[in-house]
């Protein structure tokens, strides 16, 4: 894939029903379209990754102070294996580093291995643990802290 293949744009409230439709199909426990319309709306770093004008991708950060925090990060199911979540999360980090963001949050279930590889291919580093962070099928998942100093 070159440069030229993708981009990426700011999420709008015309894009939710692809996200929202791409979240239920990816996630047993998905973001509702109001979690992404209030991310919204409270002004969040809310990001598509497109290749071709089609979205692929799309991820959501809290930016506070100088701070940010990965809320959501989700390749298309048809997509994945491509390394456009990478892509997608150098993106996320180029754009807050340049606004004076030193430090760079997330959680993730430890049975997300996936996410876990490129989190720590990313440089992030595990500071702690969540204990029943997350809903799970059989009850509650812990989530691992993790940490990219900028």
């Amino acid at each position: 894939m070159t440069a030229r293949d993708f981009g990426f744009a700011p999420m709008t409230a015309r894009d939710l029903d692809w996200v929202v439709a791409r979240e239920a199909e990816l996630h047993s426990f998905p973001w509702t379209r109001g979690n992404f319309a209030d991310s919204l709306a409270s002004d969040y770093l809310c990001r598509l990754m497109l290749e071709g004008g089609t979205p692929v991708a799309y991820a959501v950060a809290l930016v506070v102070v100088d701070e940010a925090h990965l809320l959501n990060i989700s390749v298309a199911r048809g997509e994945q294996g491509r390394g456009l979540g990478g892509r997608l999360l150098d993106h996320l980090v180029e754009g807050v580093r340049g606004d004076g963001i030193r430090r760079f949050f997330l959680e993730v279930r430890p049975s997300n291995t996936a996410g876990l590889a490129l989190y720590r291919h990313a440089g992030f580093v595990e500071i702690g643990r969540r204990k029943g962070y997350y809903p799970a099928l059989a009850g509650r998942e812990d989530a691992l802290v993790m940490r990219l100093d900028l």
